[in-house]
């Protein structure tokens, strides 16, 4: 009980955090939740969590949304979110762990160095950053990052940024859940984590936009990655 209370703990700051830096909370949640859950599990778990979690987020920022943005990043997410799930069936769960811990640890410390840089603004840049992005979802989990920087070259207003990045991801969190589902990695036993993580969801994305209207995020982004950072190295020396 005492696990399950800090699981939700953890869940409500990954929320909160992953509302304010706008790269969303799987790549904070899912370092977290793999200390109290099997990674396949987890991958479970943080899908179903993220589908209420975007759904909260598009009724709090729903005026936000770009049409054009979400056409071309949106649809090439969700096709190849389908493939990366998918593919989680076929390669040794280590393997897709270790991927995960390293595609996390990487991307961080690349935003810590790299904070104002983004892929160019284009139609082909959209397209593959959201291919990449939802590969990555329904692989390891989290491709939240990639499509941060990839919209970030748009210059989005920061409740248009939030919305649209929720829109798609709700799209490829639909996707892949049904297929973790269908594969066994969200289990009946899990039922009982939704009420609550409806709770968590709501909670922590209103908390999340009352602090994105009234502070910079910038200072909040780095200790968000260097938190990371640090989680990501304590997973790859509890794998070894």
């Amino acid at each position: 009980m005492d696990n399950l209370l800090l699981f939700f703990i953890l869940a409500l700051i990954a929320e909160i955090i992953g509302t304010v830096s706008g790269f969303g909370s799987s790549i904070l949640f899912i370092p977290m939740a793999a200390m109290f859950f099997d990674f396949k599990i987890v991958l479970g778990i943080t899908a179903v969590f993220h589908v209420f979690s975007n759904v909260f987020k598009i009724f709090l920022f729903r005026k936000g949304v770009d049409r054009y943005v979400l056409l071309y990043l949106g649809i090439p997410a969700v096709i190849s979110v389908v493939i990366g799930a998918l593919l989680t069936v076929y390669i040794p769960v280590k393997i897709i762990e270790m991927a995960m811990t390293v595609v996390v640890l990487a991307i961080s410390i690349y935003m810590i160095f790299n904070q104002r840089m983004a892929f160019r603004k284009s139609n082909t840049n959209l397209i593959v950053g959201g291919t990449v992005s939802g590969f990555l979802a329904g692989l390891v989990g989290t491709g939240g990052a990639i499509r941060g920087l990839t919209l970030a070259a748009f210059e989005l207003e920061k409740n248009a940024f939030v919305a649209t990045s929720a829109v798609i991801d709700l799209g490829v969190d639909a996707s892949r859940s049904g297929i973790y589902i269908w594969n066994g990695y969200f289990q009946s036993e899990h039922i009982r984590l939704i009420p609550m993580l409806i709770v968590i969801a709501f909670v922590g994305s209103y908390i999340g936009k009352l602090i994105l209207a009234k502070t910079s995020n910038v200072f909040f982004r780095y200790t968000v990655l260097l938190v990371i950072v640090a989680t990501s190295i304590w997973q790859i020396f509890k794998m070894i």
